[in-house]
C-alpha cells in the first residue's frame, strides 16, 4: 500500500505541545476510502490457437496493456491448441510475447502444453519432461510474476511453482494447476500406452496432494484474515457442460477431479463469504453455481451437500477468444456478492 509523506515538522510540534490525538491529512484518509482501494483485473485463456491467432496475439497484449486500471493479468492456461507441436522454440516464443505484458501476469499451465503431448501432432513428447521445461521457461523466477513483477507465495518447495497465493484488498487468489484429460490421468497413446504409467501417476497424486494443500491454506488464511472472498484459478473446466451425460453414465471419467471438488465444497460452506472459480478449458464463456443444491456435478462428484456460494466463471477460449474478462473488486466496504462483477472487453482487431 503506498504510504503518504507527512509533514515531519509540523507533527513534531504537536507532539512537543502535548497533544495527545492529531488527525492524518486529507489525502491519507481519502487513501483509506472504500473507492480508493476497489480494482480490476484481466482473465485471459486458451489462447493463441492456431497460426491466426498467434500473429495476432502481440496485438491482443497491447490491448490488454491499454487497460491501465488493472492491477494483474491471469492466463489460465492453454497457450497453443490441441493438434500442434510442443515445441521448446515454441514455449521460448510465448515466454517473449508474455514478457511483453505491462501488468504482472499470473499463468498456469494448460493441458495442450503437457498433459496432451503425448500426441503424435504434439510430438509424441513425455508430457513430464514437458512439464519440467514449462516450469524452467516460464517460472525461472519463483515467486515473481511474469510481466511486471509482483510477489506471490509459491509452492516451489513443493516442485510446483506455477502454484500461487496472493492476497488484495481483503481477498484472497489463489492459482493452482489443475488440467484437463480427467487431470492427466488419460493414457498417453501417442506413447502407444493404454493405461496411466506408474510416473504419470505419481505424478497426479503429488500435484493433487500439492493442489489440496494449497486450496486448503488460502482458505484458512482468508478466515484468519477476515477476507471478503475467495477466487481460484484453474485450467481445467471441472464443470464442462458438454461432458455432462458422460460422466452422469461414468463418473471415473471425472475421477481425477473428484477429492479437488469435495474439498472446495467443504472449504466453501466453511468460508463467510463468496468463492469464485475462474478457469478456462472449454472454451465458451459461461457465469453458473455448479455446485448449487439440485445440480447434476454433486452426483459426478459423490453427491452430498451443494455449495451455493460458489461462482463458476469459465473465459472464452479458442475461437471464441475475442475478449478478455475484467474483474472488478468492489471497494473494502462491500461484502457478499457485491466483492466481484466482471464484463467481457473485445479486443479491437
Amino acid at each position: 500500500m503506498r504510504l503518504n509523506r507527512f509533514n515531519t515538522a509540523a507533527l513534531v510540534a504537536l507532539i512537543a505541545a502535548g497533544i495527545g490525538t492529531w488527525a492524518l491529512p486529507a489525502n491519507a484518509a481519502e487513501d483509506k476510502a472504500p473507492g480508493e482501494q476497489a480494482f480490476t483485473f484481466g482473465v485471459i485463456g486458451d489462447i493463441p490457437y492456431g497460426a491466426a491467432e498467434i500473429a495476432k496475439f502481440p496485438a491482443r497484449i497491447q490491448d490488454i496493456n491499454a487497460d491501465s486500471d488493472l492491477k494483474f493479468v491471469a492466463h489460465v492456461g492453454d497457450i497453443k491448441n490441441g493438434s500442434s507441436v510442443c515445441s521448446d522454440e515454441y514455449f521460448e516464443h510465448i515466454r517473449s510475447e508474455f514478457d511483453t505484458f505491462e501488468h504482472p501476469l499470473v499463468f498456469t499451465p494448460g493441458d495442450n502444453e503437457w498433459v496432451d503431448c503425448h500426441r503424435t501432432n504434439n510430438g509424441a513428447y513425455n508430457p513430464l519432461e514437458r512439464l519440467d521445461k514449462l516450469r524452467e521457461v516460464f517460472f525461472n523466477e519463483p515467486g515473481k510474476t511474469l510481466g511486471e513483477t509482483m510477489p506471490v507465495k509459491t509452492q516451489e518447495s513443493l516442485g510446483l511453482p506455477e502454484n500461487v497465493r496472493f492476497t488484495q484488498n481483503r481477498v484472497a487468489f489463489s492459482v493452482v494447476n489443475i488440467q484437463g484429460s480427467n487431470n492427466s490421468l488419460l493414457p498417453w497413446t501417442g506413447l502407444r500406452k493404454t493405461a496411466p504409467t506408474p510416473e504419470q501417476l505419481a505424478e497426479v497424486e503429488h500435484r493433487v496432494g500439492a493442489d489440496l494443500a494449497q486450496i486448503r491454506e488460502t482458505f484458512s488464511d482468508a478466515t484468519r484474515r477476515n477476507d471478503r472472498a475467495v477466487v481460484l484459478m484453474t485450467q481445467a473446466d471441472m464443470f464442462d457442460p458438454s461432458l455432462l451425460d458422460a460422466a452422469l453414465a461414468n463418473p471415473e471419467t471425472m475421477s481425477g477431479f473428484r477429492e479437488i471438488v469435495q474439498t472446495i465444497i467443504a472449504e466453501t460452506n466453511r468460508f463467510d463469504g463468496p468463492v469464485y472459480l475462474i478457469n478456462g478449458d472449454s472454451h465458451v464463456f459461461a457465469q453458473n453455481q455448479p455446485l448449487a443444491e439440485g445440480s447434476p456435478w454433486l452426483q459426478v462428484y459423490g453427491g452430498g451437500s451443494g455449495a451455493d456460494n460458489l461462482q463458476r466463471i469459465t473465459v472464452d477460449g479458442s475461437n471464441n477468444a475475442t475478449n478478455y474478462v475484467r474483474f472488478t473488486v468492489a471497494g473494502n466496504s462491500a461484502a457478499g456478492s457485491e466483492v466481484l462483477s466482471w464484463d467481457k472487453v473485445p479486443f479491437r482487431g
